[in-house]
């Protein structure tokens, strides 16, 4: 049987509909949805997605049978509006316009009123009997088809449009007379044969043949490309091509054409919102070239009349519409229409595009209203808009001049002076300073300066960079991986790609939710949770399987994480303790020392610290799980860089600054990710984990004893390859946590596990699973030695590799699951084979992703955990994980 590329729409004759959304493309979906429920839609065809991914598959040439395929669908359209295409006294126009299965708004080409020519305008006069209208239609065609269809920069016939209006004394397209607009047809004809080297085409066939393979071809253009890439829509989906009647907005002042919204896609009130023009053509509306005017009269300024008071009865029409349009597709519809000599035409019905908040509202408004359910509620918003409403935004009014682009490594938006180093961050803020701290890359070392910046700007660095982790941890807005800027400590400044240099001190602004780096202070609007998001995260909570924790350090991120809904800790990274305060002398001293009394001496001072952090981490829970992860980076992070470092610790330690030097150099490892880290600090230095277990249990048994919590605290030993790493050191953690809850004589339970973040611990995990209560899968890491990549340095290529589609995404972004997550399936599986009752978290940055969430439902995981901020777009996508299953 021969495959169907082309389907029908017109009131006597419509294939299709909503249910064949993938072939048709959302837009020609919908206007044979809108036709079959009996709105004014002007009859068309449309050519499938299919056909698009066969022209790709065939070297851009069609199948045989579609030249006769839209023939006969060209002569049914004919019919159905009583004209003939090409014909001389009675012509048919049409637009040609793309239409992907999902809005892509803007990225795709269009080409209206086509069909005209020398001979055809004659018949469009004869029709309408109006020269101006004929002529402005067929110079909107030339321009258009020369851009779209020809190639020609659209610049150049808008610069002869330009100089006539001049010569003319006019402001306006629509003051051109018709004498002017024919003059400019032979104009633009001429400039096209003397730009190209041939004639403009006549031929309305060929016209028609052109555009279809315009729009099918521009689903390829770059900026179509970018969109995609930026929203994850398959390349291989492809896009329809509509074909359908014009009808005209620019015959005069009883036409119009606009574009609206059913509800306000900024706020998501329930009140109708758009705009018109009279006696224009839809892309005049977008263009920006005349000011539009408001369709309801609420919202009218008073200087420009509404369609309501312009034309009252088109208005109650499309208001009848607005609400039908609703209640049939249960969603905010973007809307497009012309009205042709007081006649209302629907072009075009699509899901509007809206911010978070608006999405926030208007699923729980149209809940209440009961055109959806709740289930439907929670579905209705992404995941990934609800970082607009958790952090500052830019002021969208606000003007701004980018400098640099970067990675946009965690959303939100700050201004402030530019400092260099993590002291004169801090500095500054004790001062009452707003500043951004300015690094090549950062490390746990500028912990400190990175709290009291209002933001952080790299040069080096991926998504998953330390700088991006933390900075997402503490709801830091940051921009990594800017690699146009050159920063220069030494002369304290940055240059950008056009030389422009910055110096401390100079203002600048970062949007952690775009890459930009701005010049100067850009106004910012504060997130408002309304009771509306308070409503729907409930919902999201009923309906979700998937528990939510936290990767967080101090009382203060908890405190945040639990404000958002965590359900615990899913990661404390101990190392970022070490840098706290004065204790970092002390982590040096300990490192530094030549023999175990040495080193427990200077873990003797560490030791108070510790259970200080553990308190205030265990209070701010109230009994609800801590995971928290033993010592895991090399230690060559917490060692002194410079001389004047150096000789401070000398003095403290009284031996020579000249042996301490030795030691560093020592200790320093050429690939730290790779080498003296994780476990095996355990297993070399076991004083260190002694210590940390102390605290860990001290701070738990003070808790239970004076406040009454109920405390579980979750060991978690890190970096774990070989079953035998964990067995040693679990038995030395039961010693230390035994001997505590004895000395305390307090009952206390706790679990001890590992972090699963090398492939031979997933690949072992079944004997790992004999010493290990939990697993975490630490996916950053995972990720990294998964891959073979390292995260901070990757980022110089890695976009080329998504750009080459190499890669669908980042991996370190989104988790790769044909390869990384097939590791985790089996760490899950021969995990709970050993031990069925094993408890499975998720603790690396994949926890945060939308579509990583997901994958840790399906893959049967207890938890994931992720940053305070990320809370609650992992608990909404965890709904949405839970309810899709459900759907099958």
């Amino acid at each position: 049987m021969a495959v169907k590329y082309v389907y029908f729409f017109g009131a006597d004759k419509t294939e299709g509909g909503g249910q064949l959304r993938n072939l048709l493309g959302g837009k020609g979906a919908n206007l044979a949805e809108m036709t079959a429920i009996g709105l004014p839609v002007p009859a068309g065809f449309t050519l499938t997605t299919e056909l698009c991914t066969e022209f790709y598959r065939n070297d851009r040439r069609y199948p045989d049978g579609v030249r006769e395929e839209v023939a006969e669908n060209l002569r049914s359209l004919e019919m159905a509006m009583d004209k003939r295409f090409g014909d001389p006294a009675n012509p048919l126009l049409l637009s040609v316009r793309s239409g992907s299965r999902v809005s892509m708004p803007g990225m795709m080409d269009t080409v209206l009123n086509l069909g005209l020519n020398d001979t055809t305008v004659q018949g469009l006069i004869d029709q309408s009997n109006d020269a101006r209208f004929a002529y402005d239609s067929y110079r909107r065609f030339i321009q258009m088809y020369a851009n779209v269809v020809l190639g020609m920069d659209g610049e150049v016939l808008e610069h002869i449009l330009e100089n006539m209006k001049e010569t003319r004394g006019v402001d306006l397209d629509t003051e051109l007379t018709a004498d002017d607009l024919k003059q400019l047809v032979t104009l633009f004809k001429t400039k096209v044969k003397d730009t190209l080297g041939h004639d403009f085409p006549d031929d309305p066939e060929e016209q028609l043949w052109g555009a279809i393979n315009a729009v099918f071809g521009s689903w390829m253009n770059p900026r179509a490309v970018t969109y995609r890439k930026l929203n994850s829509i398959p390349a291989d989906w492809g896009t329809a091509v509509n074909v359908q009647a014009m009808v005209f907005g620019n015959m005069g002042n009883d036409c119009a054409t606009g574009v609206a919204f059913t509800r306000n896609p900024s706020t998501g009130e329930n009140y109708f919102f758009g705009e018109f023009l009279l006696n224009a053509q839809g892309e005049d509306v977008v263009a920006g070239i005349r000011t539009p005017q408001p369709i309801d009269k609420g919202s009218s300024d008073g200087q420009l009349p509404s369609l309501e008071e312009v034309m009252p009865e088109c208005y109650q029409q499309l208001l009848d519409i607005r609400d039908l349009l609703e209640k049939h597709y249960r969603d905010m519809q973007d809307i497009e229409f012309t009205i042709e000599n007081h006649k209302l035409y629907m072009l075009q019905t699509r899901g509007g595009k809206r911010t978070a908040s608006a999405a926030v509202k208007i699923a729980v408004d149209m809940e209440k209203e009961g055109l959806i359910d709740k289930k439907e509620a929670v579905l209705r918003v992404a995941p990934e808009q609800l970082d607009q409403l958790l952090h500052p935004s830019l002021d969208p009014n606000a003007c701004k001049e980018i400098i640099a682009t970067g990675l946009p490594a965690s959303p939100g938006a700050a201004s402030g002076e530019i400092v260099f180093s993590a002291e004169d961050a801090e500095n500054a803020a004790k001062l009452g300073l707003k500043v951004i701290l300015v690094r090549i890359e950062t490390s746990p070392e500028d912990i400190h300066g990175m709290n009291a910046a209002q933001g952080i700007l790299t040069a080096r660095g991926g998504m998953t960079s330390h700088a991006a982790v933390v900075a997402r941890g503490m709801g830091k807005c940051c921009v990594a991986g800017c690699g146009s800027i050159k920063v220069d400590y030494k002369a304290q400044q940055f240059t950008t790609a056009s030389g422009d240099v910055f110096k401390k001190g100079d203002v600048i602004t970062l949007d952690g939710s775009t890459g930009e780096v701005m010049k100067g202070s850009v106004d910012t609007v504060q997130p408002s949770l309304t009771g509306d998001f308070g409503k729907l995260m409930e919902w999201v909570d009923q309906y979700r399987r998937l528990r939510v924790r936290t990767n967080a350090d101090t009382p203060n991120d908890a405190a945040v994480a639990r404000d958002f809904g965590a359900e615990g800790i899913g990661l404390c990274r101990t190392e970022h303790m070490f840098f706290e305060g004065d204790r970092i002398m002390a982590v040096r001293e300990m490192i530094l020392s030549e023999d175990v009394e040495g080193r427990k001496q200077a873990l003797a001072k560490i030791l108070p610290m510790q259970k200080g952090d553990f308190l205030g981490l265990f209070r701010e829970m109230k009994g609800l799980p801590v995971t928290i992860r033993l010592l895991d980076p090399p230690l060559h992070e917490f060692l002194p860089h410079t001389d004047k470092e150096l000789e401070e610790l000398a003095d403290v330690m009284k031996v020579p600054a000249k042996t301490l030097k030795h030691k560093v150099e020592y200790l320093h490892e050429f690939n730290p990710m790779l080498g003296h880290r994780g476990c095996r600090l355990g297993v070399t230095y076991p004083e260190i984990y002694d210590m940390q277990v102390q605290a860990i249990m001290e701070a738990a048994c003070e808790l239970i004893a004076e406040e009454g919590y109920e405390i579980v605290p979750e060991i978690m030993i890190p970096l774990v390859g070989h079953v035998a790493e964990l067995k040693l050191l679990r038995a030395r953690a039961i010693r230390t946590a035994d001997e505590v809850i004895s000395r305390y004589a307090a009952e206390v339970k706790y679990l001890i596990g590992t972090m699963i973040e090398l492939p031979r611990a997933a690949l072992t995990a079944d004997e790992i699973a004999c010493e290990a209560e939990f697993f975490s899968f630490g996916t950053n890491d995972l990720t990294q030695t998964t891959f073979g990549l390292s995260r901070d340095d990757a980022g110089k290529f890695l976009p080329s590799y998504v750009q080459r589609e190499i890669l669908p995404n980042d991996p370190f972004v989104t988790l790769d699951q044909d390869g990384v997550g097939q590791l985790v399936r089996i760490g899950c599986e021969k995990g709970r084979k050993s031990r069925p009752d094993i408890k499975l978290g998720i603790c690396g940055e994949h926890g945060g992703d939308p579509s990583s969430v997901i994958f840790c439902h399906n893959a049967g995981l207890n938890y994931v955990s992720c940053s305070p901020y990320r809370v609650p777009i992992a608990r909404l996508a965890a709904a949405h994980a839970a309810l899709l299953e459900e759907r099958g």
